[in-house]
């Protein structure tokens, strides 16, 4: 299983499931990362928190915790 946490600048990815529970699980989801959604990773900071993806045309910032709960697969 591929995260968003093990994505690497410059690659893209679409979403297959969004692990987590309750109100941890619905932020996600209203941030627009639903199954199916395709994404782009585009920087991780100097100690890898937080991690910066485009999702949708906006630039969206994930903590570690967040991202690693987002299951994808990686598009070549």
């Amino acid at each position: 299983m591929k995260t968003l946490f093990d994505m690497q600048p410059g690659q893209k990815a679409v979403v297959k499931k969004v692990h987590g529970e309750g109100n941890l699980r619905q932020r996600i989801l209203d941030m627009g990362i639903l199954r199916g959604t395709e994404l782009e990773m585009i920087k991780k900071a100097p100690l890898g928190d937080p991690i910066e993806f485009k999702v949708k045309g906006y630039d969206l910032s994930l903590r570690q915790s967040e991202a690693s709960l987002v299951e994808v697969e990686v598009l070549k």
